[in-house]
Protein backbone atom coordinates (compact mmCIF):
# COMPACT_ATOMS: atom_id res chain seq x y z
CA UNK A 1 0.00 0.00 0.00
CA UNK A 2 1.62 3.49 -0.72
CA UNK A 3 1.79 6.19 1.97
CA UNK A 4 -1.08 8.17 -0.06
CA UNK A 5 -3.39 5.04 0.43
CA UNK A 6 -2.22 4.72 4.48
CA UNK A 7 -2.90 8.81 4.61
CA UNK A 8 -6.02 8.32 3.28
CA UNK A 9 -7.12 5.18 5.38
CA UNK A 10 -6.01 7.45 8.78
CA UNK A 11 -7.76 10.30 7.34
CA UNK A 12 -11.18 8.11 6.96
CA UNK A 13 -10.33 6.36 10.81
CA UNK A 14 -9.87 9.49 12.01
CA UNK A 15 -12.94 11.36 10.76
CA UNK A 16 -14.88 7.83 11.98
CA UNK A 17 -13.91 8.61 15.18
CA UNK A 18 -14.35 12.32 15.28
CA UNK A 19 -17.65 11.36 13.89
CA UNK A 20 -18.49 8.85 16.49
CA UNK A 21 -17.07 11.40 18.84
CA UNK A 22 -19.99 13.81 18.60
CA UNK A 23 -22.21 11.53 19.24
CA UNK A 24 -21.36 11.43 23.11
CA UNK A 25 -23.00 14.19 24.90
CA UNK A 26 -20.62 15.72 27.96
CA UNK A 27 -23.30 15.03 30.58
CA UNK A 28 -21.58 15.94 33.89
CA UNK A 29 -18.18 17.60 34.53
CA UNK A 30 -16.39 18.81 37.58
CA UNK A 31 -12.84 20.62 37.85
CA UNK A 32 -12.88 19.12 41.53
CA UNK A 33 -15.52 17.14 43.21
CA UNK A 34 -17.37 18.53 45.97
CA UNK A 35 -20.06 17.42 48.44
CA UNK A 36 -23.28 18.00 49.76
CA UNK A 37 -22.94 18.74 53.75
CA UNK A 38 -25.85 20.02 56.40
CA UNK A 39 -24.90 23.00 56.15
CA UNK A 40 -21.70 25.27 54.75
CA UNK A 41 -20.30 25.86 58.25
CA UNK A 42 -20.52 21.75 58.52
CA UNK A 43 -18.21 21.41 55.32
CA UNK A 44 -15.76 24.39 56.52
CA UNK A 45 -15.71 22.46 59.53
CA UNK A 46 -14.57 19.16 57.95
CA UNK A 47 -12.17 20.91 55.64
CA UNK A 48 -10.68 22.54 58.66
CA UNK A 49 -10.12 19.15 60.47
CA UNK A 50 -8.81 17.56 57.07
CA UNK A 51 -11.86 15.43 56.74
CA UNK A 52 -12.69 16.76 53.05
CA UNK A 53 -9.33 18.03 51.05
CA UNK A 54 -10.89 18.64 47.89
CA UNK A 55 -7.31 17.83 45.46
CA UNK A 56 -7.98 13.83 47.25
CA UNK A 57 -10.95 13.15 46.07
CA UNK A 58 -10.89 10.95 42.15
CA UNK A 59 -14.22 9.60 41.04
CA UNK A 60 -13.63 6.30 39.45
CA UNK A 61 -17.54 4.25 38.98
CA UNK A 62 -20.90 5.23 38.29
CA UNK A 63 -24.12 4.00 37.78
CA UNK A 64 -27.22 5.28 36.79
CA UNK A 65 -30.82 4.29 38.04
CA UNK A 66 -33.97 6.86 36.91
CA UNK A 67 -32.82 9.97 37.39
CA UNK A 68 -29.82 9.56 39.98
CA UNK A 69 -26.49 8.81 38.99
CA UNK A 70 -24.09 7.05 41.29
CA UNK A 71 -20.42 8.24 41.80
CA UNK A 72 -18.13 6.50 43.47
CA UNK A 73 -14.91 8.30 45.02
CA UNK A 74 -12.58 5.94 46.20
CA UNK A 75 -9.98 6.28 49.14
CA UNK A 76 -6.91 7.18 47.63
CA UNK A 77 -5.62 9.41 50.26
CA UNK A 78 -7.45 10.79 53.19
CA UNK A 79 -9.71 13.80 52.82
CA UNK A 80 -12.60 11.88 51.06
CA UNK A 81 -15.66 12.73 53.32
CA UNK A 82 -17.88 9.74 51.01
CA UNK A 83 -17.27 6.97 49.21
CA UNK A 84 -20.57 5.90 47.64
CA UNK A 85 -22.63 8.80 46.42
CA UNK A 86 -25.41 10.30 43.99
CA UNK A 87 -26.40 13.14 41.89
CA UNK A 88 -29.84 13.67 40.37
CA UNK A 89 -29.10 14.46 36.98
CA UNK A 90 -31.76 16.13 34.23
CA UNK A 91 -30.85 16.94 30.88
CA UNK A 92 -29.64 20.92 30.71
CA UNK A 93 -29.66 21.14 34.64
CA UNK A 94 -26.46 21.67 36.71
CA UNK A 95 -23.41 20.03 34.89
CA UNK A 96 -21.26 19.67 37.92
CA UNK A 97 -23.15 19.37 41.27
CA UNK A 98 -22.26 18.64 44.62
CA UNK A 99 -22.29 14.60 45.42
CA UNK A 100 -24.76 14.12 47.72
CA UNK A 101 -23.65 10.64 50.18
CA UNK A 102 -25.35 7.44 49.88
CA UNK A 103 -27.36 6.70 51.87
CA UNK A 104 -25.86 9.43 53.75
CA UNK A 105 -22.95 11.13 55.40
CA UNK A 106 -22.65 9.32 58.27
CA UNK A 107 -22.95 5.83 56.66
CA UNK A 108 -19.69 7.06 54.32
CA UNK A 109 -17.99 8.86 57.84
CA UNK A 110 -15.10 6.21 58.83
CA UNK A 111 -15.80 3.83 62.02
CA UNK A 112 -14.39 5.97 65.28
CA UNK A 113 -12.43 4.09 67.92
CA UNK A 114 -15.34 4.21 70.13
CA UNK A 115 -17.67 2.64 67.76
CA UNK A 116 -15.87 -0.16 67.30
CA UNK A 117 -15.28 -0.57 70.37
CA UNK A 118 -18.75 -0.83 70.87
CA UNK A 119 -19.24 -3.76 68.37
CA UNK A 120 -20.29 -6.94 69.51
CA UNK A 121 -17.80 -9.86 68.43
CA UNK A 122 -17.96 -10.56 64.38
CA UNK A 123 -20.55 -7.70 64.26
CA UNK A 124 -19.58 -5.90 61.23
CA UNK A 125 -20.28 -1.89 61.26
CA UNK A 126 -22.76 -0.53 58.69
CA UNK A 127 -20.19 1.63 57.50
CA UNK A 128 -18.71 1.94 54.06
CA UNK A 129 -14.99 2.31 54.08
CA UNK A 130 -13.95 2.64 50.19
CA UNK A 131 -15.78 1.40 47.31
CA UNK A 132 -14.51 1.58 43.03
CA UNK A 133 -17.47 0.41 41.69
CA UNK A 134 -21.36 -0.77 42.01
CA UNK A 135 -23.90 -1.99 40.06
CA UNK A 136 -27.98 -1.52 40.04
CA UNK A 137 -29.83 -4.62 39.76
CA UNK A 138 -32.92 -5.54 37.80
CA UNK A 139 -34.88 -5.66 40.98
CA UNK A 140 -33.75 -1.91 42.13
CA UNK A 141 -31.02 -3.13 44.82
CA UNK A 142 -27.50 -1.23 44.57
CA UNK A 143 -24.80 -3.75 45.31
CA UNK A 144 -21.73 -1.74 46.80
CA UNK A 145 -18.43 -3.59 46.72
CA UNK A 146 -16.12 -2.33 49.60
CA UNK A 147 -12.66 -2.81 49.61
CA UNK A 148 -12.29 -2.18 52.98
CA UNK A 149 -8.56 -0.45 52.21
CA UNK A 150 -7.70 3.46 52.63
CA UNK A 151 -5.67 5.74 52.04
CA UNK A 152 -3.88 3.38 49.71
CA UNK A 153 -1.99 5.80 48.11
CA UNK A 154 -0.22 6.70 51.75
CA UNK A 155 0.22 4.45 54.58
CA UNK A 156 -2.61 2.04 53.63
CA UNK A 157 -5.29 1.54 56.46
CA UNK A 158 -7.38 -2.17 56.36
CA UNK A 159 -10.04 -0.80 57.94
CA UNK A 160 -12.68 -3.54 57.23
CA UNK A 161 -12.98 -6.88 55.54
CA UNK A 162 -13.99 -6.69 51.72
CA UNK A 163 -18.05 -6.91 51.99
CA UNK A 164 -20.50 -6.77 49.82
CA UNK A 165 -23.48 -4.08 51.08
CA UNK A 166 -27.18 -4.22 49.25
CA UNK A 167 -29.39 -1.50 49.56
CA UNK A 168 -33.00 -1.32 48.36
CA UNK A 169 -33.21 1.84 46.09
CA UNK A 170 -36.86 2.37 46.60
CA UNK A 171 -36.64 2.88 50.38
CA UNK A 172 -32.33 3.64 50.80
CA UNK A 173 -31.97 0.99 53.59
CA UNK A 174 -29.15 -1.85 53.72
CA UNK A 175 -31.28 -5.23 53.37
CA UNK A 176 -27.99 -7.28 52.80
CA UNK A 177 -24.50 -7.21 54.28
CA UNK A 178 -21.81 -10.11 53.79
CA UNK A 179 -18.15 -9.93 54.48
CA UNK A 180 -15.91 -12.16 52.46
CA UNK A 181 -14.16 -15.47 54.04
CA UNK A 182 -10.88 -16.07 54.68
CA UNK A 183 -11.00 -18.62 51.84
CA UNK A 184 -12.22 -16.36 49.06
CA UNK A 185 -9.13 -14.18 49.81
CA UNK A 186 -5.65 -14.04 48.63
CA UNK A 187 -2.40 -12.30 50.23
CA UNK A 188 -2.45 -9.52 47.02
CA UNK A 189 -6.70 -9.75 47.12
CA UNK A 190 -8.04 -6.74 46.01
CA UNK A 191 -11.69 -6.11 44.90
CA UNK A 192 -12.73 -3.07 42.80
CA UNK A 193 -15.86 -3.88 40.77
CA UNK A 194 -19.18 -6.18 41.02
CA UNK A 195 -21.89 -7.77 38.60
CA UNK A 196 -25.10 -9.00 39.17
CA UNK A 197 -26.94 -12.06 37.40
CA UNK A 198 -30.68 -12.04 37.97
CA UNK A 199 -33.82 -11.01 36.82
CA UNK A 200 -36.93 -8.99 38.25
CA UNK A 201 -38.67 -12.41 38.33
CA UNK A 202 -35.53 -13.95 40.56
CA UNK A 203 -34.44 -11.70 42.95
CA UNK A 204 -34.32 -14.26 45.56
CA UNK A 205 -31.90 -16.11 43.44
CA UNK A 206 -28.97 -13.43 42.32
CA UNK A 207 -25.47 -14.02 41.93
CA UNK A 208 -23.05 -11.43 42.05
CA UNK A 209 -19.47 -12.32 40.00
CA UNK A 210 -16.87 -10.30 41.79
CA UNK A 211 -13.57 -10.24 40.41
CA UNK A 212 -10.10 -9.98 42.31
CA UNK A 213 -7.85 -7.93 40.26
CA UNK A 214 -4.74 -8.60 42.77
CA UNK A 215 -5.26 -12.06 43.82
CA UNK A 216 -6.35 -13.19 39.87
CA UNK A 217 -9.52 -14.95 40.92
CA UNK A 218 -13.19 -14.79 40.92
CA UNK A 219 -15.20 -14.64 43.85
CA UNK A 220 -18.94 -16.23 43.24
CA UNK A 221 -21.97 -15.00 45.84
CA UNK A 222 -25.01 -16.30 46.09
CA UNK A 223 -28.00 -14.37 47.69
CA UNK A 224 -30.28 -17.17 48.16
CA UNK A 225 -27.72 -19.26 49.93
CA UNK A 226 -25.72 -15.97 51.91
CA UNK A 227 -22.32 -17.73 51.15
CA UNK A 228 -19.25 -17.35 48.81
CA UNK A 229 -16.75 -19.44 46.90
CA UNK A 230 -13.25 -18.90 45.00
CA UNK A 231 -12.95 -19.60 41.18
CA UNK A 232 -9.58 -19.75 40.05
CA UNK A 233 -8.34 -19.90 36.38
CA UNK A 234 -5.33 -18.68 34.41
CA UNK A 235 -7.40 -16.48 32.46
CA UNK A 236 -7.54 -14.42 35.19
CA UNK A 237 -4.43 -13.67 35.17
CA UNK A 238 -2.33 -10.17 33.49
CA UNK A 239 -0.73 -10.66 30.54
CA UNK A 240 2.89 -9.44 30.76
CA UNK A 241 3.20 -8.32 27.86
CA UNK A 242 0.14 -5.94 28.26
CA UNK A 243 1.48 -4.24 31.48
CA UNK A 244 2.88 -1.11 30.08
CA UNK A 245 0.62 1.70 29.48
CA UNK A 246 1.06 5.65 28.03
CA UNK A 247 -1.31 8.08 29.21
CA UNK A 248 -1.63 11.73 28.83
CA UNK A 249 1.99 11.22 28.51
CA UNK A 250 2.64 9.40 31.25
CA UNK A 251 4.46 5.62 31.35
CA UNK A 252 4.01 3.19 33.58
CA UNK A 253 3.15 -0.02 34.65
CA UNK A 254 0.67 -2.31 36.30
CA UNK A 255 -0.11 -6.12 37.37
CA UNK A 256 -4.04 -5.77 37.07
CA UNK A 257 -5.87 -9.15 36.39
CA UNK A 258 -9.14 -9.79 36.03
CA UNK A 259 -11.53 -6.36 35.97
CA UNK A 260 -13.57 -6.21 33.31
CA UNK A 261 -16.63 -7.96 33.56
CA UNK A 262 -20.21 -8.18 30.96
CA UNK A 263 -22.97 -9.81 31.07
CA UNK A 264 -24.78 -11.40 28.24
CA UNK A 265 -28.74 -12.17 27.83
CA UNK A 266 -30.07 -15.19 29.30
CA UNK A 267 -29.75 -17.96 26.89
CA UNK A 268 -32.99 -19.80 25.34
CA UNK A 269 -31.55 -22.85 25.07
CA UNK A 270 -30.26 -23.52 29.16
CA UNK A 271 -31.43 -20.47 30.65
CA UNK A 272 -27.73 -19.67 31.92
CA UNK A 273 -25.70 -16.15 30.71
CA UNK A 274 -22.23 -15.51 29.40
CA UNK A 275 -20.19 -14.10 31.41
CA UNK A 276 -17.47 -11.67 29.30
CA UNK A 277 -14.38 -10.90 30.88
CA UNK A 278 -10.74 -9.83 31.07
CA UNK A 279 -7.66 -8.84 32.94
CA UNK A 280 -7.14 -4.54 33.29
CA UNK A 281 -3.52 -5.39 31.54
CA UNK A 282 -4.43 -7.63 28.85
CA UNK A 283 -5.72 -7.10 25.16
CA UNK A 284 -7.82 -10.30 25.42
CA UNK A 285 -11.57 -11.02 25.94
CA UNK A 286 -12.78 -14.27 28.02
CA UNK A 287 -16.22 -15.51 28.25
CA UNK A 288 -17.49 -18.50 30.07
CA UNK A 289 -21.00 -19.63 31.12
CA UNK A 290 -22.87 -18.88 34.19
CA UNK A 291 -23.69 -22.47 34.24
CA UNK A 292 -20.38 -22.95 35.37
CA UNK A 293 -19.83 -20.21 37.47
CA UNK A 294 -23.26 -20.97 39.83
CA UNK A 295 -21.86 -24.38 40.39
CA UNK A 296 -18.62 -24.80 42.53
CA UNK A 297 -18.77 -28.61 42.55
CA UNK A 298 -18.67 -27.79 38.88
CA UNK A 299 -16.12 -24.86 38.76
CA UNK A 300 -13.66 -27.20 40.65
CA UNK A 301 -13.36 -29.69 38.35
CA UNK A 302 -9.83 -30.09 36.44
CA UNK A 303 -11.77 -30.61 33.36
CA UNK A 304 -13.95 -27.41 33.70
CA UNK A 305 -10.88 -25.28 32.35
CA UNK A 306 -11.68 -26.19 28.96
CA UNK A 307 -15.17 -24.60 29.83
CA UNK A 308 -13.08 -21.00 29.79
CA UNK A 309 -12.73 -19.90 25.80
CA UNK A 310 -10.08 -17.15 24.66
CA UNK A 311 -11.82 -15.10 22.27
CA UNK A 312 -9.02 -13.16 20.87
CA UNK A 313 -6.83 -9.87 21.37
CA UNK A 314 -8.47 -6.60 20.14
CA UNK A 315 -5.10 -5.24 18.98
CA UNK A 316 -2.02 -3.62 20.88
CA UNK A 317 -2.73 -0.73 23.34
CA UNK A 318 -6.27 -1.89 23.98
CA UNK A 319 -6.15 -2.26 27.62
CA UNK A 320 -9.88 -1.78 29.15
CA UNK A 321 -11.13 -1.04 32.50
CA UNK A 322 -14.50 -1.98 32.26
CA UNK A 323 -17.03 -3.22 29.88
CA UNK A 324 -20.53 -3.44 30.16
CA UNK A 325 -22.78 -5.47 27.14
CA UNK A 326 -26.03 -3.67 26.05
CA UNK A 327 -28.66 -6.32 25.44
CA UNK A 328 -30.74 -4.13 22.92
CA UNK A 329 -28.21 -4.32 20.63
CA UNK A 330 -25.91 -7.43 21.43
CA UNK A 331 -23.19 -5.00 21.45
CA UNK A 332 -20.09 -5.26 24.14
CA UNK A 333 -18.65 -2.19 24.98
CA UNK A 334 -15.43 -1.18 26.74
CA UNK A 335 -13.05 1.48 27.68
CA UNK A 336 -9.74 2.71 26.27
CA UNK A 337 -7.38 3.82 28.81
CA UNK A 338 -4.25 3.86 26.37
CA UNK A 339 -6.45 5.58 23.62
CA UNK A 340 -8.67 7.90 25.61
CA UNK A 341 -11.81 6.78 24.38
CA UNK A 342 -14.47 3.99 24.12
CA UNK A 343 -14.65 0.48 22.23
CA UNK A 344 -16.82 -2.04 20.88
CA UNK A 345 -17.39 -5.42 19.69
CA UNK A 346 -20.74 -7.15 18.32
CA UNK A 347 -21.61 -10.27 19.86
CA UNK A 348 -24.17 -11.29 17.69
CA UNK A 349 -21.58 -11.42 14.51
CA UNK A 350 -21.29 -14.35 12.82
CA UNK A 351 -18.63 -17.03 14.29
CA UNK A 352 -18.15 -14.70 17.02
CA UNK A 353 -14.66 -13.73 15.40
CA UNK A 354 -12.86 -11.30 18.01
CA UNK A 355 -9.86 -9.32 16.27
CA UNK A 356 -8.95 -5.98 15.72
CA UNK A 357 -11.01 -5.79 12.26
CA UNK A 358 -14.16 -6.77 14.11
CA UNK A 359 -13.62 -3.91 17.22
CA UNK A 360 -14.29 -0.64 16.85
CA UNK A 361 -12.78 3.03 18.55
CA UNK A 362 -16.20 4.78 18.84
CA UNK A 363 -15.30 7.68 20.58
CA UNK A 364 -12.19 9.35 21.69
CA UNK A 365 -10.57 12.11 22.55
CA UNK A 366 -6.81 13.18 24.39
CA UNK A 367 -8.25 15.87 26.37
CA UNK A 368 -11.71 15.17 27.34
CA UNK A 369 -11.35 11.39 27.65
CA UNK A 370 -8.20 10.79 29.31
CA UNK A 371 -8.80 7.85 31.67
CA UNK A 372 -12.02 6.36 30.48
CA UNK A 373 -12.36 4.31 33.91
CA UNK A 374 -16.04 2.64 34.15
CA UNK A 375 -18.98 2.96 32.09
CA UNK A 376 -22.70 1.51 32.36
CA UNK A 377 -25.87 1.09 29.83
CA UNK A 378 -29.10 2.06 31.26
CA UNK A 379 -32.70 0.43 30.79
CA UNK A 380 -33.17 3.34 27.83
CA UNK A 381 -30.20 2.12 25.93
CA UNK A 382 -27.56 4.99 26.57
CA UNK A 383 -24.02 4.01 27.23
CA UNK A 384 -22.63 6.48 30.31
CA UNK A 385 -18.89 6.59 30.61
CA UNK A 386 -16.95 8.60 33.31
CA UNK A 387 -12.96 9.89 32.45
CA UNK A 388 -11.19 11.01 35.26
CA UNK A 389 -7.23 11.50 34.21
CA UNK A 390 -6.20 8.71 37.14
CA UNK A 391 -2.64 8.15 35.84
CA UNK A 392 -2.50 12.25 36.22
CA UNK A 393 -3.90 12.35 39.47
CA UNK A 394 -1.44 9.24 40.96
CA UNK A 395 1.85 10.43 39.19
CA UNK A 396 1.70 13.98 38.66
CA UNK A 397 -1.36 16.62 39.92
CA UNK A 398 -4.48 17.41 38.52
CA UNK A 399 -4.55 21.06 37.22
CA UNK A 400 -8.12 22.01 39.11
CA UNK A 401 -8.56 25.38 36.89
CA UNK A 402 -10.17 23.14 34.09
CA UNK A 403 -12.53 20.31 34.05
CA UNK A 404 -10.78 16.88 35.08
CA UNK A 405 -13.67 14.27 35.73
CA UNK A 406 -16.75 13.72 33.25
CA UNK A 407 -19.34 11.74 32.48
CA UNK A 408 -20.58 11.46 29.28
CA UNK A 409 -24.03 9.53 27.39
CA UNK A 410 -24.56 8.59 24.03
CA UNK A 411 -27.66 6.21 22.90
CA UNK A 412 -25.70 3.23 21.64
CA UNK A 413 -27.63 2.48 18.70
CA UNK A 414 -26.16 6.04 17.26
CA UNK A 415 -22.97 5.68 18.41
CA UNK A 416 -22.33 2.23 16.99
CA UNK A 417 -24.18 3.07 13.38
CA UNK A 418 -21.53 3.03 10.44
CA UNK A 419 -19.00 1.11 12.37
CA UNK A 420 -18.64 -2.83 11.99
CA UNK A 421 -20.53 -3.04 15.41
CA UNK A 422 -23.54 -1.75 13.96
CA UNK A 423 -26.37 -4.84 14.41
CA UNK A 424 -28.12 -4.00 11.28
CA UNK A 425 -24.88 -4.59 9.07
CA UNK A 426 -23.16 -7.97 11.03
Amino acid sequence: MSRFAVLAVVLVALQGALAANERMKEALAWKELDFKYPSAAAREAAIKAGEFIPENNNPLGMEVWNDKVFVTVPRWKNGVPSSVNYVKYTEGGDKAPALVPYPDLATNTLITPDEKKALKEGELPHKIVSVFRVRVDACDRLWVMDSGLADLKGDTQVLGPAKLLVYDLKTDKLIRQYAFKAEDLKEDSFFANVVVDTTAQTCDNAYAYVPDLGGYGLVVYSWKDNASYRIKHNYFYFDPLSGNYNVAGINFQWTDGVFGLALSPISKEDGYRTLYFHPLSSTHEFKVSTRVLQNKTIAELPETYYAFKDLGSRGPNTQSSASYLDESTGVLFYTQVNRDGLGCWNTLSKAEEFNPDTNALVASDNVTMIFPNDLKVDPKGNVWMLSNRMPIFHYKSLNHKEVNFRIFKANTKELIKGTVCDVAKA
